[in-house]
C-alpha cells in the first residue's frame, strides 16, 4: 500500500548549484586508496575477477536517456575513488558516495561518479566507495549484506585519518547513498558504536561515524510486514543529521522505508529532512530531468548550507 498523500519537507530558501550528467565525464579522479592493509576480513573469495558490465536500460526511471549505465561487480578488494573539486572552489568537505545495486552490483557511473561530480560542483570533495559486491553465499537475498558494513565502517575512518592529505575538515566528513547504498549510508550513521570486524591497524583507532548522510531511494529501512524500522536498525544517542529523499511510485523500494527512518529520527530528537517526489520512481540519480525529483539536489545543497557542511565553521 503507497503512500495517499506525497510528503515532502519544507524547502529552505537557498539554491544548490546546478548540474547535468553531461558534466560528469568531466570527474576525473586524482587517486584511488586501497581500503583494507592486506585481504578484506571475512572474505572468502572464489568469486572471479572484478568487471564493468552495463544495467539492463534504466526505463523504470525519470532519467530522460534509457541508455545502460557502467556497473562494477565481483568485487574483493575494495576502494576509495577520490574526486576533489577545483582548489577556488574547495569549501574543505567530503562526502563517501554508496552506489546502489541490491548488494549485487555498483551502479558505479550513475551513483558514483556523476554524484562525485555533483559534489564536486558545491566544492565538496567526492569519493566513490567501492565495496564487496555480489552477496557473499552466507548473505542471503532479501536482507542487507554484512560485509559492506564492514567496508563502509573502514572506508569512515580510513578517510577520516587522512582529513590532512584529502585537505578535508575531519568534522566535515559525511556519507551519501542510493538505493541499497543508502541503507549503507544509514547503516554507517546509526552502527558507528561498535566495529563489525576486528580491528586491522591504527585507523580502526579513529571514529568511524559520519557528520552527516544523504540516503537517497534506500531499501531495507522499513520492516517487510509492519511500518517499523527493520529488525537490527535502531537510532542511537549521537546519530548525526540525515536527509532523506524518495519518490512516491518507487517500484523498487516503497517510500515507507525512508518515512518510517524519518519518524524515528524525529522521535530520537535527530536532526532529519524528508522530500518524497509524487511520481517519481527508481534510478533518478543527481541528474537533471523534466521532472520535480531532478531538484532534490538543490534541497540538499541548501540543507548542506543549513547544516554549516558547505560555509566556513559548520553549525553544531
Amino acid at each position: 500500500m503507497r503512500l495517499a498523500v506525497p510528503l515532502a519537507a519544507a524547502l529552505v530558501g537557498i539554491c544548490g548549484a546546478r548540474f547535468s550528467s553531461a558534466e560528469a565525464p568531466g570527474a576525473t579522479p586524482s587517486e584511488v586508496v586501497r581500503l583494507w592493509p592486506g585481504k578484506a576480513p571475512d572474505e572468502p573469495g572464489g568469486i572471479g575477477d572484478e568487471y564493468v558490465r552495463m544495467s539492463p536500460k534504466l526505463d523504470r526511471t525519470q532519467v530522460e536517456v534509457t541508455e545502460s549505465t557502467r556497473m562494477v561487480t565481483n568485487v574483493t578488494t575494495p576502494t576509495l575513488t577520490v574526486y576533489r573539486p577545483a582548489k577556488d572552489r574547495d569549501v574543505g568537505a567530503a562526502v563517501l558516495i554508496c552506489p546502489g545495486g541490491g548488494y549485487w552490483n555498483l551502479y558505479w557511473e550513475l551513483e558514483g561518479e556523476e554524484v562525485a561530480a555533483w559534489l564536486n560542483s558545491l566544492g565538496v570533495t567526492g569519493i566513490v566507495l567501492k565495496y564487496r559486491v555480489p552477496r557473499r553465499p552466507d548473505e542471503p537475498k532479501g536482507e542487507p549484506a554484512r560485509r559492506p558494513l564492514q567496508d563502509v565502517q573502514r572506508a569512515v575512518s580510513l578517510v577520516r585519518s587522512k582529513a590532512k592529505e584529502f585537505g578535508i575538515n575531519p568534522g566535515r566528513i559525511g556519507i551519501a547513498g542510493f538505493s541499497a547504498g543508502g541503507h549503507l549510508a544509514v547503516a554507517a550513521a546509526t552502527e558507528f558504536g561498535t566495529r563489525a570486524y576486528a580491528p586491522a591497524d591504527e585507523i580502526d583507532k579513529v571514529s568511524c561515524r559520519p557528520d552527516f548522510a544523504v540516503a537517497v531511494y534506500s531499501g531495507y529501512l522499513k520492516a517487510k510486514d509492519r511500518d517499523e524500522l527493520a529488525p537490527g536498525l535502531r537510532v542511537p544517542p549521537g546519530t548525526p543529521p540525515i536527509f532523506l529523499a524518495h519518490g512516491d511510485a518507487d517500484p523498487i523500494s516503497d517510500p515507507r522505508h525512508s518515512v518510517v527512518l524519518y519518524r524515528a529520527l524525529l522521535q530520537a530528537g535527530v536532526p532529519a529532512e524528508l522530500h518524497v517526489y509524487a511520481g517519481a520512481t527508481h534510478d533518478f540519480g543527481v541528474r537533471r530531468v523534466g521532472h520535480s525529483c531532478s531538484t532534490w539536489t538543490e534541497s540538499c545543497a541548501a540543507w548542506l548550507r543549513y547544516r554549516g557542511v558547505l560555509a566556513t565553521t559548520p553549525r553544531p
